[in-house]
């Protein structure tokens, strides 16, 4: 298991360290002198309280993940392939583009009743290229149509036969080389934002829960991607910035004019993105090349913890495609017990892992044929419920409980929506000998403290 250092309680990061518990490796990493600040991940009133995680700069290298892709390609600017439904945060609804035909259509889902039913939500005409949707608490559906250089944005809800819209406005967006999107639903599912990403400043923007229409929140220079709630109340947001040919994963205070405060800076001259955050355990799931240069990597540490982030091979499996989706909630202050599902790509198909930090394992298991892939939302209890939609079920939800150990010679199956032939499980890399591999002079011993 490769580790890497994050921080001290100061707020000021003079080294940070990689090494591999599992394989006795050792990577020293990154050394710095300004002051570094993370948000801690307190779950009290006062979410300032900021803790030192490293010094960087900032590119935006990820696997791909798309389906058939060469899973070893590392594609600039991408998180992954997006989600074929989008879920509340608090899992009661579903949003996604229905077809019919040659033409698409909103439908919501209702997750939380005894069986899951959908309600299409079709407008006057068929929907555009490019357009997202997104539930909201209420059970209304928020949706983004481009429309010549702007960006209406209204909410829709069932009346009846026909379907009810209320406009909301428009975000204009001249500059061709802006792109907008809608960030990840808000923890509370009261409001939703935007990211309009120009070519040297992205814009947040509240879409709806505000007084007035779109509301213009702050500006943030550089060019940002992703997007992860830190908290349970929408203050907190990550993004992964790029600035000098490097990226690195920053905070944005919603309730201090888009305050901005540094959170991943592993090392110098790596690449540290922000993928997936709990705000019950708050675990963190990271990709950075920190412990390998030139290759992304699966990492997992602990929001507000001073405990180095690790990146274990279970999380690195050869040929593979890792994207985390969802973490189970109600594990107060038990990160390492939390499960996280991940999309698992390859060449012959898509299937789900589920992975725990204690199992140190990955396991992979067959997705339900028609999942909407990399979508699906954890009960407290551990069951992994996941969307699907076929020619038979059109609306339908699989639970899926993961085993705590790894039965032997298990192999993954790619979802059977694919088509494809079963993959045979990579063969467990054999550890690696004790060896120290200096990438910087930095002492790991004394990184380490509780």
């Amino acid at each position: 298991m490769t580790t890497a250092a994050v921080g001290s309680e100061t707020g000021r990061m003079t080294t940070a360290a990689v090494g591999d518990g599992e394989a006795d490796r050792l990577f020293a990493v990154g050394r710095g002198g300004d002051t570094d600040r993370v948000i801690t991940g307190d779950r009290r009133a006062d979410t300032r309280r900021l803790l030192a995680v490293g010094r960087g700069g900032d590119p935006e290298h990820l696997l791909t993940g798309d389906r058939g892709a060469d899973t070893g390609h590392l594609l600039t600017g991408e998180r992954g392939r997006a989600a074929d439904c989008v879920i509340t945060a608090g899992g009661a609804y579903a949003a996604r583009l229905a077809r019919a035909g040659d033409s698409w259509f909103p439908e919501r889902w209702t997750l939380d009743g005894p069986e899951p039913y959908a309600v299409p939500l079709p407008g006057n005409q068929p929907e555009e290229p490019g357009t997202e949707v997104q539930p909201m608490a209420d059970g209304r559906v928020l949706i983004r149509r481009p429309i010549e250089g702007r960006h209406a944005f209204s909410l829709l809800y069932p009346t009846g036969p026909g379907t009810g819209e209320l406009p909301l406005g428009a975000v204009e967006c001249p500059d061709e080389g802006t792109r907008l999107h809608l960030l990840p639903p808000a923890p509370c599912g009261e409001r939703a934002y935007a990211l309009a990403v120009g070519r040297r400043t992205t814009t947040v923007w509240l879409v709806a829960g505000g007084t007035f229409g779109p509301e213009y929140l702050a500006e943030i220079p550089g060019r940002c991607s992703g997007g992860v709630w830190l908290d349970r109340t929408g203050r907190m947001l990550a993004l992964d910035r790029e600035v000098g040919g490097r990226t690195k994963t920053i905070v944005v205070d919603l309730e201090r004019d888009g305050e901005v405060s540094p959170l991943l800076q592993i090392a110098a001259d790596s690449d540290d993105r922000l993928l997936l955050a709990d705000t019950d355990s708050g675990l963190l799931l990271i990709r950075s090349d920190a412990p390998s240069p030139g290759e992304a990597r699966l990492g997992w540490g602990v929001l507000g913890s001073t405990l180095p982030v690790r990146f274990p091979e279970s999380l690195h499996p050869p040929d593979l495609a890792l994207t985390p989706f969802a973490s189970q909630p109600g594990q107060a202050l038990l990160p390492e017990a939390c499960a996280v599902a991940l999309r698992i790509d390859s060449p012959c198909g898509t299937w789900v892992g589920v992975w725990r930090p204690a199992d140190r394992r990955l396991h992979q298991l067959r997705a339900p044929e028609g999942w909407l892939a990399g979508s699906g939302v954890w009960t407290p209890e551990g069951v992994l419920r996941l969307p699907y939609a076929t020619e038979a079920e059109p609306c339908g939800v699989a639970p899926l409980t993961a085993p705590l150990t790894e039965p032997p010679s298990s192999a993954p199956s790619p979802s059977p929506s694919d088509g494809a032939s079963p993959c045979e499980e990579p063969p467990r890399p054999a550890p690696a000998a004790a060896r120290p591999v200096p990438l910087q002079q930095a002492p790991l011993g004394r990184l380490v403290t509780k």
